[in-house]
Order: C-alpha cells, then sequence, then structure tokens
C-alpha cells in the first residue's frame, strides 16, 4: 500500500537516503529541511514528492508543514524524525550555549514535529512514529555525554508514545543505528566543544582524535538501512527498539552483561530500601 512519508532532516544522511528510497517503492514523501532547494537538488522532480522548509525547533513551521502534507496528500503515515546532530567533547567542556542548541533540534525539535503531526494520525487511528535514536541513546560514551543524553531522552520519549499511541492503533520505534557512513563525524553534522580540559585527554581527548580518523571509515551501510526502514514501516508489530549496526548490537549486550552483574552484585541492597514486610 502507498504510505505517505514525513521526514525531517530529509536534504542529506539518513533522511536523504530513505526519502529516494521510500520514492523507489511508490510511496509519497514529504521532506524537510532547513533549505527545500537541498532537497530538490538531491532527490530531483518527483510527481510525489513535496519539499517543505522547516526548521524543526519553529513549532508554528512545524505545524505548517504537518497541515501542508495533508492538504497535498490527505494524511500521513510514517513520521520519520531524523533532523538532528551531534556534539563532541566532555561533558566539562560543553558550553550552556552548545548543550542548548543541541536539546533545541535533538528533543525539543522532535517534540514540535511529532505534536504537530500527531492529531492528524491519531484522526486516521493509523501511522508509524520512527525516531531516530542512537547507539549512544542505550549506552552514553565518553566524549559523547551531552549528545547521549539528548538521545536517551529520545528513548524514554518514544516508549512513552508507543504505550500511549497504541491503543489508537499508532506505533512508535526508536531506530537506534551505531556508527555507519554518513556525514555524521563531518562538520556538517558534528559540532566540537572548542574547550578541552587537559585532565580529559585520555578520555574525551582520545574519543576526539579517534573521531577523525573514523569518519567516512564506519562499518555501517547507510543505504543497507534505507531499505530496512522502509520495509520496517509494514511490520505489522513493531518493536518498539530497532537496533541496527554490528556495533549496536555488540554495544546492547555489553550493556545487558553489565547491568546484569551490578543486579548481582547490589540485588540485596537495592531490594533492601522498601518498608519492612508487616
Amino acid at each position: 500500500m502507498k504510505k505517505i512519508w514525513f521526514i525531517t532532516g530529509a536534504s542529506r544522511g539518513f533522511g536523504a537516503l530513505v526519502a529516494a528510497r521510500a520514492l523507489a517503492r511508490g510511496h509519497a514523501v514529504v521532506a524537510t529541511a532547513r533549505d527545500p532547494g537541498a532537497i530538490v537538488a538531491r532527490l530531483g522532480d518527483h510527481a510525489d514528492l513535496l519539499p517543505l522548509p522547516l526548521d524543526v525547533t519553529d513549532e508554528s513551521a512545524a505545524r505548517a508543514a504537518a497541515a501542508a502534507a495533508i492538504d497535498r496528500f490527505g494524511r500521513i503515515d510514517v513520521l520519520f524524525n531524523n533532523a538532528g546532530f551531534g556534539l563532541i567533547g566532555a561533558v566539562e567542556e560543553a558550553s550552556a550555549d552548545e548543550i542548548e542548541r543541541l536539546y533545541r533540534t535533538n528533543v525539543f525539535g522532535l517534540l514540535a514535529v511529532t505534536r504537530a503531526v500527531l492529531p492528524h494520525m491519531r484522526a486516521a487511528r493509523s501511522g508509524r512514529v520512527l525516531n531516530v535514536s542512537s547507539i549512544g541513546g542505550y549506552a552514553g560514551a565518553a566524549g559523547f555525554g551531552v549528545y547521549c543524553s539528548t538521545k536517551f531522552a529520545v528513548e524514554g520519549l518514544t516508549e512513552a508514545l508507543d504505550a500511549e499511541l497504541s491503543p489508537l492503533g499508532i506505533r512508535a520505534t526508536a531506530i537506534e543505528p551505531g556508527y555507519f557512513r554518513t556525514d555524521f563525524l563531518d562538520a556538517v553534522s558534528l559540532a566540537v566543544s572548542p574547550e578541552a580540559i587537559a585532565d580529559y585527554a585520555d578520555t574525551a581527548g582520545r574519543v576526539r582524535e579517534a573521531a577523525r580518523g573514523l569518519s567516512r571509515n564506519q562499518p555501517g551501510d547507510p543505504r543497507r538501512l534505507a531499505e530496512v526502514l522502509v520495509d520496517f514501516a509494514d511490520a505489522p508489530e513493531p518493536p518498539v527498539r530497532l537496533p541496527l549496526g554490528s556495533d549496536t548490537v555488540a554495544a546492547i549486550e555489553r550493556r545487558l552483561a553489565g547491568d546484569a552483574a551490578i543486579l548481582a552484585e547490589w540485588h540485596a541492597v537495592s531490594a533492601s530500601t522498601d518498608f519492612a514486610a508487616a
């Protein structure tokens, strides 16, 4: 069945690849970005493509974009909240302005677009919300602490959304990519805190250096991810989390083993804080 996709950050990266794949599969795409001209330059002219300007941090613009999608196509079947960027640096190194800017896009922007689209999905009693999280939304890492915190927020919001929306015929999933060969580690998508504190040279500092060498050498194939996501929109019982990439799978396995070890060691202490049984 032909689906109507609404994609943020659609001019490059995962957003552009998913948009192109959806169009190739016969779906329609409402593709949004700050510069809609970049969408047309990337995807070309297409009868089922509606490029729209959208700064996700602008709630009124998000509502206007959702309304334009409904006016053109009559419904929105899949919301792909892809817009976002990264920040590298120790938590202490990040400035208040850097942190606020990151949250405005990665968290508040995602919320603004979701809140704009959901009334239309609720009216239809149908829809999918795909929120781009990260390997860093499941396990924090030195050098990416503030970024990981935004993706932890996306994970919590997505879990709650799925619980709230599933009785209405709408499902939400956090998409958890690992390192994929996109421009995420380039300057266009990754901010770097200008302050570098010497005490963090062996932790966040090492991550700064490693990121330079990893850019464009990541193990994940973004085209395969796009194929998976377009197919995933048809999954009859979608999970609330979808890990993508062998590095994400390995990180989840390490995290689960670590949490199991914590419970085993601290179980008695953890359970001791209840009121005593009568």
